[in-house]
């Protein structure tokens, strides 16, 4: 752990088509003011595809912190541009599930968030890969790409979390059971974690899965049926013991994964990859403004 304290200086990168950043944006801006922080720059980025570009232009810029708003997949689009560089990826959970920030003990609401950048500590942490891509939390196979592959913006826009389920609900009717791979471990499958984080769907599902363990975590649901998956989920939303019994944990520095037939792969929310694929861990690339 660096022992020096996070900046006092930084900038400050929103997703404005967020689910919370256009309405929190001019707030979050007066709110680092008041506490001491200056902006040297300030984004409200309404293309979420410029998001990236921007991160990238402060870093090379010379920002000491960069705070990025958004969902996971703003999140996880940024931390490429951090690898190895001496800057602070520091960041307001402003999406639907919130997987990283959870992860990271980061609280969900502006002032909280925003306590942490003023107050918290420095964290080196891992990132995940798949293939030659960085991500932050965690990537999945199965019901979640279809999910993101099809959910109208404005469900989730508008009804949150909420409206991320009932959608979950009306493509599990679709959804098939597949067969995975894992290294040369063959299994039937209703779902695969690739985890770097314990967080997935804003849900504690991968409890080994550390940010910081220099190991990946793969995590299969085993099963035949759509009745595994609920299951699963079910014991895991309430944390019940025989959660464990339904899945299969994988822990190494890097896998192969392969599943028959082929599937896309969500990588914290976004559907970017395919099967196969090898899942890495880069350990310790980028630091974090993290809870003290």
């Amino acid at each position: 752990m660096n022992a020096a304290p996070l900046p006092r200086e930084a900038v400050l990168i929103v997703n404005a088509k967020s689910r919370r950043g256009r309405l929190l944006y001019r707030q979050a801006c007066r709110k680092f003011t008041e506490h001491g922080i200056h902006l040297t720059a300030r984004h409200a980025v309404r293309d979420p595809r410029q998001l990236s570009n921007k991160v990238r232009e402060a870093v090379a810029g010379g920002a000491p912190m960069v705070i990025v708003g958004g969902g996971d997949g703003s999140l996880s689009s940024s931390v490429d541009h951090l690898v190895g560089r001496d800057c602070v990826f520091a960041l307001l959970p402003l999406g639907t599930a919130n997987s990283f920030a959870r992860t990271l003990g980061v609280p969900l609401d502006l002032d909280g968030a925003i306590e942490v950048i003023r107050t918290g500590r420095r964290r080196r942490i891992d990132l995940g890969m798949i293939d030659n891509d960085y991500y932050a939390n965690n990537a999945a196979i199965g019901l979640s790409p279809l999910i993101g592959e099809t959910i109208p913006p404005n469900l989730k826009r508008r009804f949150g979390r909420a409206g991320y389920l009932l959608w979950a609900a009306w493509q599990l009717v679709k959804f098939r059971p597949f067969v995975v791979t894992v290294n040369n471990e063959r299994m039937e499958a209703t779902e695969v974690r690739i985890a770097n984080g314990r967080f997935h769907g804003g849900t504690e599902l991968v409890d080994d899965a550390e940010v910081d363990s220099g190991e990946i975590v793969v995590q299969v649901v085993t099963g035949h049926t759509r009745r595994h998956l609920l299951w699963n989920w079910t014991a895991s939303i309430l944390r019940l013991p025989q959660r464990r019994a339904t899945v299969r944990d994988f822990h190494g520095v890097e896998m192969r994964v392969a599943t028959e037939p082929p599937l896309p792969i969500s990588i914290d929310g976004e559907v970017v990859a395919r099967t196969p694929v090898t899942a890495r861990v880069a350990k310790a690339v980028i630091e974090v403004a993290a809870p003290a």
